[in-house]
């Protein structure tokens, strides 16, 4: 057990503890940017088919393996179209470190004070307002008649909009995030009968979209000059400053009606984020450790950190034979030049050394996993090497013309420095040039020849040593008394 662990933790690569957390981040940032909404209900609902749909392939259920992967996919299709609202709000972002790292609610803490400010000078001048804050849900299809501003959020900017001679001061204004998004806006009316009498059609149209969304709506009546939050099916009407910004840093900063401290929201994230781990980790291992297929391969093998002094006289494998296990795709996808065995000669002695193979020896790309070697042990003999000078001798082929006799032929020079172990040496006396056919020879003379060196482990000294001259004299036949 303990060996396999080792063995486990020793196959992890920097790229896979990368990948790891990478992927784990970005399902974090997927969580802390769609919580709340119906976009992250859908993905729950999506990663629970994903669950299914492995759970159908593992028991053997095809039919329902296949059905749940085609509701899968059409699900994606529905998030993308049915959810494009919620999807653009979350992505049309002014500040892309919020994005990336912070979180998206404290763009709001600037708004609670404009906001506020901005009431109550409308209510103490008895200007009517109605200022609606959006929350998770979308308001496209709740309001009418608006028209889009994008304007950045101020106190001078909703105090504008509310003046009486201003075309849209009836309408309300749409606020997402930091800005002003539409002004003018028709909300639908409450039909509830249990409202105060004295609640003019400011009111209602605020209880009306409250009771249909989250959104909080504030209210600034024109007759009293009263302010008034409306949310869900509950209108309160609000005594001070410091009450409305309560109010506003509840709904905008995600507090609960109990006013739960924010280490709650804290503890949530903290929380997301080891889920968040937990569950790449979970899929990298099922994707990458799965065992679903092996291939077998042949790869050569590599000798490293061998001793200048010392020769490879024999080795009782030239390749090893490697079993790979992984995903399917992974595998099709490795190259055979991304497998590499190498042997390290950094301890090996002169004579017959007995080498295991092992797993660190074997370099594999990532998520490619070794199940077996063969052989699993190598058998090399090394040898000192010596140089020595080694006579050579032309290896003449075929017949001279029958009118000539060869007088003499050496070669030059006559003996070659070669290189190779002390045992190999103690047997070579002669090395021989390649083939010199004796047909085309008509008269005294010369040429050059290549010499062959037999085994693969002995080398010239200099590679000046690699051809010889062969000089050679003939002379015509006595014709026969």
């Amino acid at each position: 057990m303990v060996e396999s662990l080792a063995v486990f933790l020793q196959s992890i690569r920097w790229q896979d503890i990368v990948d790891i957390l990478l992927n784990s981040y970005i399902l974090y940032r997927v969580y802390v940017l769609f919580r709340g909404t119906a976009v992250w209900r859908v993905l729950v609902g999506i990663s629970l088919l994903l669950l299914g749909k492995n759970i159908a392939e593992f028991l053997g259920l095809i039919i329902t393996s296949w059905a749940i992967q085609g509701i899968t996919a059409a699900a994606a299709l529905i998030i993308i179209v049915v959810f494009r609202n919620e999807i653009r709000s979350v992505l049309q972002v002014r500040n892309l470190r919020a994005f990336f790292w912070g979180s998206p609610q404290r763009e709001m803490r600037g708004t609670i004070g404009i906001v506020a400010d901005a009431a109550f000078e409308l209510a103490r001048k008895k200007t009517g307002a109605i200022i609606v804050l959006q929350s998770k849900d979308d308001l496209a299809d709740f309001i009418r008649n608006g028209i889009a501003w994008q304007g950045l959020i101020s106190r001078e900017m909703l105090m504008s909009i509310f003046w009486n001679g201003n075309p849209v001061h009836d309408g309300a204004a749409i606020i997402v995030g930091d800005r002003v998004t539409t002004v003018g806006g028709v909300l639908p009316l409450s039909s509830r009968s249990d409202l105060p009498s004295f609640f003019g059609t400011r009111h209602r149209a605020a209880a009306g979209l409250a009771e249909q969304t989250d959104a909080l709506v504030v209210i600034v009546s024109e007759e009293r000059g009263e302010v008034s939050v409306a949310k869900g099916d509950q209108i309160e009407r609000v005594s001070g400053w410091e009450r409305l910004a309560e109010l506003l840093e509840d709904h905008l900063l995600g507090l609960d009606e109990h006013r739960q401290p924010r280490r709650r929201g804290k503890h949530e994230l903290r929380l997301a984020a080891l889920a968040s781990l937990v569950t790449v980790t979970v899929l990298w291992f099922s994707f990458t450790r799965s065992g679903d297929t092996l291939i077998s391969i042949d790869v050569p093998l590599e000798f490293t950190n061998r001793n200048k002094a010392i020769d490879i006289i024999d080795a009782s494998a030239s390749t090893v034979h490697l079993q790979l296990s992984g995903s399917g795709t992974l595998l099709k996808s490795v190259q055979p030049e991304q497998v590499r065995v190498q042997i390290d000669l950094g301890e090996a002695t002169v004579g017959l050394n007995r080498l295991s193979i092992l797993p660190g020896q074997v370099s594999l790309p990532p998520g490619v996993y070794l199940k077996k070697v063969e052989p699993a042990v190598l058998e090399v003999t090394l040898d000192e090497l010596e140089k020595k000078p080694v006579a050579v001798q032309v290896d003449w082929a075929g017949k001279l013309p029958e009118s000539l006799i060869m007088v003499t032929a050496d070669s030059a020079p006559a003996k070659i420095d070669v290189i190779c172990g002390k045992h190999t040496l103690e047997k070579i006396s002669t090395l021989y040039t390649e083939k010199v056919p004796l047909e085309g020879i008509t008269q005294s003379g010369e040429l050059r020849a290549h010499v062959v060196l037999p085994p693969a482990s002995i080398k010239f000294a200099s590679d000046a040593y690699d051809t010889v001259t062969v000089r050679y004299q003939v002379r015509p036949r006595n014709p026969v008394q």
